[in-house]
């Protein structure tokens, strides 16, 4: 309530340039590397969607945009392992550096 949101508002641009950065090197990421490498197939697009999901948010924003594509599209077992787990381990790797 007592957030002084004019004390900041210079910020605004650059916040917005940041984000926008920010999206196109995970955009760029998720289908130049992401995809191909996973085997550009239906389990490659939804651990896509996954990566999308930590790249601009959290495992939790991964497991919703993987959870939508597998609702539309039918089932992704091995997405749901991979991501997960590639997630917690280098959350690990991150908390010992």
């Amino acid at each position: 309530m007592s957030l002084q949101l004019w004390n900041i508002v210079g910020l605004a641009l650059p916040l917005l340039l940041i984000l926008l950065v920010q999206f196109l090197f995970a955009v760029v990421v998720n289908v130049a590397l992401v995809f191909p490498l996973m085997g550009r197939n239906y389990d490659a697009t939804v651990v896509s969607a996954g990566f999308g999901g930590i790249s601009l948010g959290s495992s939790s924003t991964a497991m919703a945009n993987m959870k939508a594509v597998t609702q539309q599209y039918g089932p992704s077992t091995q997405a749901f392992l991979i991501v997960p787990l590639v997630s917690a381990f280098s959350l690990i790797w991150l908390v010992q550096s």
